[in-house]
């Protein structure tokens, strides 16, 4: 559906003012970007699925649908999710594969994905290739959802999910056998810390092949590996019941 579809602008990892701030990014190929339905804002209409694509700018495959009334969106295919499929948005919509539905509305134990933080604000978090949350429990307008990384938080009961496991859940397992493989992806070649002098690299310097010889730091000299970087004062810290890191 080349209606769905725009020319992905390149940033070469920099930012609005020209600075680069991702490294070792730039060169990819050219891609265009397919617009994913995130809300599915047609509740009570069914969908045909028509096809599944491939999409070069995200890990999963993405599945097209025909609504009734004739118009086409894009949505993350399911694992089970096959051509000729129905899927509907819908609070009462059967729980099957590529249905929305609002989170109180599934059952405990369904893989979900595509979840939203707030009611009406589109499918935010679980949205890799594999990737599945599941309901805890539920009570009144709380769900406690279990996340991928083992994270328990709660969401509000309205907020909507896509019942399912997203699919392409082998993509992990493909292996980049050659340098041109990453530059294609935009992925530029980096240099190792130690293989640095020090006034380039905190882990550079030394006589020979050296260790690190501190804990792992940051070209800026900040914590790696292992630093927790979430705020204190994150507003949203009172909605996670247990941390993923015990």
């Amino acid at each position: 559906m080349k209606k769905l579809f725009t020319i992905k602008k390149k940033t070469s990892g920099r930012d609005a003012k020209g600075h680069i701030s991702v490294r070792h990014r730039g060169g990819e190929e050219k891609r265009f970007l397919r617009t994913i339905d995130w809300k599915r804002t047609k509740v009570g209409v069914k969908a045909r699925v028509a096809t599944i694509e491939y999409d070069p700018n995200r890990t999963a495959n993405i599945a097209l649908v025909v609504y009734e009334d004739g118009v086409k969106s894009y949505i993350l295919a399911t694992t089970n999710l096959k051509v000729d499929d129905t899927i509907v948005a819908s609070p009462t919509a059967p729980i099957k594969d590529g249905n929305r539905l609002p989170l109180k509305e599934i059952p405990v134990g369904v893989p979900i994905h595509c979840l939203e933080f707030q009611a009406g604000k589109g499918a935010q978090v679980v949205k890799s290739a594999g990737s599945s949350a599941y309901i805890q429990s539920i009570d009144g307008n709380k769900v406690i959802v279990k996340m991928p990384s083992s994270e328990l938080r709660i969401f509000p009961g309205d907020a909507w999910a896509t019942v399912g496991q997203v699919g392409n859940a082998e993509h992990f397992n493909v292996k980049l056998t050659k340098a041109g493989q990453s530059r294609h992806r935009g992925i530029r070649p980096s240099v190792r810390g130690v293989a640095q002098n020090p006034h380039s690299h905190p882990h550079g310097g030394g006589e020979g092949k050296s260790s690190i010889g501190m804990n792992p730091k940051t070209p800026w000299g900040k914590p790696a590996m292992g630093k927790r970087t979430r705020s204190r004062k994150n507003k949203s810290n009172k909605l996670i019941v247990q941390r993923r890191k015990k």
